[in-house]
């Protein structure tokens, strides 16, 4: 060998080295979890945290002037320290299995559906990309647990935020807005036979191979070959919610407690990631977004979802799936503690609650502190990428990962670093 090539060689295999070894340090630079699962409830309009999950001395809406503070009345929970709302009586016995993360913040206040892509995606809207939901990012990276379901279910109305972006179809949700009546679309009409499907799955056969990956008629492609495969009865038995005993469906309570119930059925048949919206009913006349009158019936919302969160929380661990199940409650940002001048709330980012429950993790009760008025974060920020991170470490998912976007690598989150102390 000459000199020449000596060194080249040489240098190419440090090169290497270095490389795997850096690999090797970034993948045991973050925890690994063992959740199989995630629920991930969604609270549209924005949950005030004053009022739910950190709340604060109380206040007075009716006062003249007002008195900023939480709106109701504050109770112990299984956590000696950690308190939430009185309207979470249920969720209160429970703590012990959760972890309220009191510190989330970001400066995406003014609009709901910027704020509301933020927290579904870890970044803010680009204009030459579309971002992938953290729901897509599971399902592209761990699939479905069964292949008879999808990976990724949502239930609820579709959004471009909760969609696969670059990802392509393979990574989008299939959605349902019905607990009772299933997808839309996925039940066949008697006169389509089992020939009749086989003979249409014939018909995309000559396109199979022949289409560029990344193109249109490819997603027609997947997407047609989806909606075949899961068309049928045994897809569609998991929606039989009547199949459930009685007292269970009590327990879960109304519409989203149902939408939550619906949910812990598809993690037993496999589906990887299920998105349960809650801005539904708008009990108090304007849902999570207490604005002006809102306010005052606000603990509609909350006690609904005491009842359905309660529920689930218990059903899983009764199954023994609540450790492999990651719970998540989302929403777009908080509220301030000050009343506005009809006595609702309105927007703040700079510290707002989202809460963990199950999974494996270790849990604490709470995480983060904020000031009297949960307003200024006092100990334990944690941004959007962080709280990401901690949702894929958790599902065993490396948040330090390259996605590739065509050619162009994009961090699966924008810097994010789970947090380490519910890790074990």
């Amino acid at each position: 060998m000459q000199r020449r090539e000596f060194l080249q060689t040489s240098a190419a295999i440090a090169a290497a080295a270095s490389l795997n070894v850096s690999v090797a340090q970034a993948e045991s630079d973050f925890p690994k979890g063992k959740a199989e699962h995630c629920v991930f409830l969604w609270l549209g309009g924005g949950m005030a945290q004053i009022d739910t999950l950190d709340p604060k001395t109380r206040g007075d809406a009716m006062a003249n002037p007002k008195k900023a503070g939480s709106y109701y009345a504050s109770i112990d929970t299984a956590v000696p320290g950690v308190q939430v709302c009185e309207h979470l009586k249920q969720t209160a016995k429970l703590m012990e299995r959760a972890t309220i993360v009191r510190t989330v913040n970001h400066r995406v206040v003014d609009e709901h559906a910027f704020a509301t892509n933020l927290v579904h995606t870890g970044r803010m809207v680009s204009g030459n990309v579309t971002y992938p939901s953290i729901g897509s990012i599971v399902a592209h990276e761990r699939g479905a647990a069964n292949p008879q379901v999808p990976a990724y279910m949502l239930i609820g109305y579709p959004n471009v935020s909760r969609g696969p972006g670059f990802l392509g179809t393979k990574a989008g949700y299939v959605y349902l807005t019905d607990t009772n009546a299933g997808p839309a679309g996925f039940t066949s009409p008697e006169f389509v036979t089992a020939e009749r499907k086989a003979d249409r799955l014939k018909l995309l056969e000559p396109l199979q191979g022949r289409t560029a990956k990344d193109s249109v008629v490819a997603d027609y492609e997947t997407a047609q070959r989806e909606a075949l495969r899961l068309s049928g009865p045994e897809f569609m038995r998991n929606f039989k919610l009547e199949e459930e005993p009685a007292d269970l469906r009590n327990q879960y309570g109304g519409e989203f407690g149902q939408r939550c119930l619906l949910a812990r059925r598809l993690v037993q048949a496999g589906v990887r990631f299920i998105e349960v919206s809650h801005n539904l009913n708008f009990i108090n006349g304007t849902g999570w977004d207490t604005h002006n009158e809102g306010q005052l019936q606000q603990h509609g919302l909350i006690q609904e979802l005491d009842t359905a969160l309660s529920a689930l929380i218990s059903d899983l661990e009764a199954k023994q799936l609540l450790d492999k199940t990651l719970i998540v409650v989302g929403t777009e940002f908080g509220r301030p503690a000050e009343f506005d001048g009809r006595g609702g709330r309105g927007h703040q980012g700079t510290a707002f609650s989202l809460l963990l429950a199950g999974g494996g993790l270790k849990h604490q009760g709470a995480y983060g502190v904020t000031d009297e008025l949960a307003k200024k974060i006092v100990e334990n920020p944690v941004s959007i990428p962080d709280f990401h991170a901690t949702v894929h470490a958790t599902l065993g998912i490396n948040p330090g990962k390259d996605l590739m976007d065509g050619s162009r690598p994009v961090p699966l989150t924008d810097g994010g670093q789970p947090i380490a102390k519910l890790f074990g």
